[in-house]
């Protein structure tokens, strides 16, 4: 299976400049591919238009050379680098895992999701701990394709270590491929397979 972005072009109505312009981007399943370049070259606009939330002014996303089905849950799932942007502030943790479906136990304890994380507010919980709920829900059987947006940036080394080996195993296991957006040389470099630069 195939992800691709074809000839891509977005601006944002404020602005008289593309943020993306012609851009073409794949990411085949079970490929780990890299989206590295600096802050305000369109790199989470484009993985909001791969996942289908954001729409381009020109071309195309092509999952297996159709357009990109709108379903409930999108075989293409983004986590945001702010998980409190990605749930309902009005939602407990175990509403917001169940909105996509039964998930796995087992998965929830490798990820150290406890028990009564489930029975919190996104408020009671830290920025790891959200994140961590935030991965779970988009590790789901239906998922082919995960658009990670600087998704360790904002925690500790050894929690960024831990998700990340956690999202290559199921990954691997299950044949997702996954585009990591960051401006992390080193971290795209010690997880990708392939780097793609947006300059």
């Amino acid at each position: 299976m195939k992800l691709e972005a074809k000839n891509i072009y977005f601006q944002y109505v404020s602005s008289k400049n593309w943020v993306l312009e012609d851009v073409s981007l794949e990411v085949n399943s079970g490929e780990v591919v890299g989206l590295v370049g600096t802050s305000g070259r369109g790199k989470s606009t484009l993985g909001k238009i791969l996942a289908g939330q954001t729409y381009p002014q020109r071309g195309d996303v092509l999952l297996d050379g159709k357009n990109l089905p709108a379903k409930t849950f999108s075989p293409v799932q983004l986590i945001y680098q702010h998980p409190e942007l990605s749930v309902n502030p009005k939602w407990k943790m175990l509403k917001t895992l169940l909105e996509a479906g039964e998930y796995d136990e087992d998965l929830r304890r490798d990820m150290g999701i406890r028990d009564e994380f489930l029975n919190r507010w996104p408020n009671e919980l830290s920025g790891g701990e959200l994140q961590r709920i935030c991965v779970m829900r988009a590790l789901k059987p239906q998922t082919k394709f995960i658009i990670a947006d600087e998704i360790s940036t904002m925690l500790d080394v050894l929690t960024q270590s831990q998700i990340w080996d956690i999202i290559l195993d199921y990954a691997k296991r299950h044949n997702i491929g996954i585009l990591a957006i960051t401006h992390n040389q080193y971290l795209a470099e010690a997880i990708c397979s392939r780097i793609v630069h947006l300059d």
